[in-house]
């Protein structure tokens, strides 16, 4: 109700002063705490000398970061331009067998970098869940997948495996795990489609083109195999109109980002200062609520920004790859939150939509939820902070559904009804401000620790109540407004496409001959 209701403009220029303000003015706390503890023992382990310009320090805490935009940059980059010169030329020559170049470009790309051991480790995974998808029967594919998924994660068989890879390149660690676990996903997506194919079977070698396809084949995304197959397959390579601009300013747009992110690191030391207790136990309540929000901010931009760049290649190939993650401050719902959308689209796919349904019904709605992150704390490896991650968030979604069912129940729907939809959506936005700060306490404990996840929670809600509770409360809930304004403009947006595409009546088009 009151999807498409506005409000006074005033109103919504007040919810945009109110949360640009509070956020500037978080960050100026973190910029002050930054700046006067560079020298703590905790950070010092974390901040490096930056770029010279600045004559500051940056935070280097996050691994993946620095691995993808300083350590194996030109690695990367190398691998990737090869794969476009390479894949255009020979698109060129024989775009019907482009899908088939690209995983001999891949295969080889893989076999230089991780050697023939690790090579035929992903060959035999390919085999056994190849020759499982023969059967057609899901079930099967979902217990030989997820076995084989947990040879990765478990001891002994994880080390035995890890003994496959050979050399001594510094980054064959986290190619291993990504390139094998990304192998079983994709497996079991080919496995799974071929479960519902109904004349014949796909062949093995359509399996190792897409498993192969070097930009996913290391880092993701996940693109499932029915969409994979008919994109990489299709001969025809003309593009729409502005492909190429489009493809062009999203890159450079990427490179924006990550020139802003690191200058970013160069006075806001976010991922650092999580790791000082001590330090972050005498912030102010406003700068650990930004701590938290620039956290899962950050962590969407990353996201964003490494599926980015891996997609921008992809759609140079002619291929409609998943799309970056939705950004944390536009999430206020359970059901749309993730940092993975090909992951994401896999799971609802395969799992959560198929049991779920509608979503409408309880049980099975708990059954999905349990199934869904289930497999996901097995993809993302069982350890402590995974299990209580995956259980708060199978928590929220299903809270989601409860409070939705209660609340639609008289009187309550009665009562919505008769206060009218300007005020719905007001009342809307309460719940989903409380709803976007369980999101952030629910995944900022995965992202920096349980201990300081908990600290937020009772620094706003227990200690800082009332006066930080209801003041963090009231920009979120400004914050929340202004997507609602968002969700209402595409919607409006939406429904005039839908008008202008329908058909024109003949009794109309007689009427405007005659005019």
């Amino acid at each position: 109700m009151g999807l498409k209701t506005a409000l006074p403009k005033l109103e919504l220029y007040l919810y945009t002063a109110v949360l640009y303000l509070a956020i500037i003015w978080a960050g100026t706390w973190i910029w002050e705490a930054s700046s006067e503890n560079v020298n703590r023992k905790v950070i010092k382990r974390s901040v490096k000398p930056g770029w010279q310009y600045f004559g500051r320090k940056m935070d280097v805490a996050d691994f993946e970061w620095v691995m993808w935009f300083t350590t194996f940059r030109n690695h990367i980059l190398f691998a990737l331009t090869g794969h476009v010169i390479f894949a255009k030329i020979c698109s060129l020559l024989s775009p019907k067998h482009r899908s088939l170049i690209y995983g001999l470009y891949g295969g080889l790309a893989v076999l230089v970098s991780m050697g023939w051991s690790f090579f035929g480790l992903v060959l035999s995974h390919c085999f056994i869940l190849y020759t499982v998808a023969r059967v057609k029967r899901k079930w099967v594919v979902f217990v030989a997948g997820l076995a084989s998924l947990a040879t990765f994660k478990f001891e002994p068989f994880n080390t035995w495996q890890e003994g496959f890879v050979t050399g001594s390149f510094h980054l064959q660690d986290i190619l291993f795990y990504g390139g094998s676990g990304f192998t079983i996903i994709r497996c079991m997506s080919f496995a799974l489609e071929n479960c519902d194919k109904k004349d014949g079977n796909y062949s093995f070698v359509d399996l190792l083109k897409y498993n192969f396809y070097l930009p996913f084949f290391y880092f993701g995304p996940i693109q499932t195999f029915d969409q994979y197959h008919v994109q990489a397959n299709n001969p025809n390579l003309t593009r729409k109109q502005r492909e190429m601009w489009n493809i062009t300013t999203k890159a450079l747009l990427h490179l924006g980002v990550i020139l802003f992110v690191d200058v970013f690191f160069h006075y806001l030391y976010i991922l650092t200062i999580p790791n000082d207790m001590k330090l972050v136990k005498q912030l102010s309540d406003w700068s650990l609520a930004g701590l938290a929000y620039f956290n899962l901010v950050y962590d969407w931009v990353k996201a964003a920004v490494m599926f980015g760049v891996i997609n921008t290649v992809a759609r140079l190939d002619h291929l409609d790859p998943p799309q970056p993650p939705k950004c944390i401050t536009m999430l206020y719902v359970f059901a749309e939150t993730h940092f993975d959308r090909g992951i994401n689209d896999w799971l609802c796919k395969y799992v959560y939509d198929y049991i779920g349904g509608t979503h409408t019904n309880i049980l099975k709605e708990l059954v999905a939820t349990i199934c869904t992150f289930g497999i996901t704390t097995l993809w993302l490896g069982p350890c402590e902070v995974v299990y209580i991650w995956s259980f708060y968030n199978c928590l929220g979604l299903n809270l989601e559904l409860w409070v939705a069912k209660f609340f639609s129940l008289p009187p309550f729907s009665n009562i919505e009804v008769a206060m009218g939809e300007a005020m719905s959506r007001r009342i809307r936005a309460v719940f989903g401000a409380l709803n976007f700060w369980t999101i952030v306490l629910y995944n900022v404990l995965s992202l920096n620790s349980v201990e300081f996840a908990k600290l937020v929670g009772k620094r706003l809600i227990v200690q800082g109540f009332p006066l930080s509770f209801l003041s963090v409360l009231f920009v979120t809930y400004c914050g929340v407004q202004l997507v609602k304004e968002r969700e209402r403009k595409q919607a409006l947006m939406e429904e005039l496409e839908q008008a202008a595409a329908l058909p024109t009546k003949p009794e109309e088009v007689g009427k405007q001959k005659a005019e």
